[in-house]
């Protein structure tokens, strides 16, 4: 079992930034690829970022040269967040796959309006 806590959502301005925290605890020693996801109201949750544990990234188009994922230890990861627009806004959630599941956060909510 794994369990996930994210942190740093909050409100922005356009132009702004914020940087969302993530640490992982229990199982740990199996984690590979960490990950963050988004799910704006009435759509679809999408892949943002993601990061293996050998510091290999993917990004989704939409966000490139704006945010960058990082990770402090096997268990951190981070997803900062620049240029941020109102289509950034949704709830970002950490996202672990290991084995046959995938753990997921609570999720923290980003909203970027003036």
């Amino acid at each position: 079992q794994v369990q996930l806590v994210e942190s740093g959502g909050g409100l922005v301005q356009p132009g702004g930034s914020l940087r969302l925290s993530c640490v992982a605890s229990g199982s740990i020693s199996s984690i590979d690829a960490m990950g963050w996801y988004r799910q704006a109201p009435a759509k679809q949750r999408e892949s943002v970022a993601t990061i293996t544990i050998g510091g290999s990234t993917r990004y989704a188009d939409s966000v490139k040269g704006r945010f960058t994922i990082s990770r402090a230890s096997r268990n951190t990861v981070y997803l900062q967040m620049n240029s941020l627009k109102p289509e950034d806004t949704a709830v970002y959630y950490c996202n672990i796959p290991l084995g046959p599941r995938n753990y997921w956060g609570q999720g923290t909510q980003v909203t970027v309006s003036s």
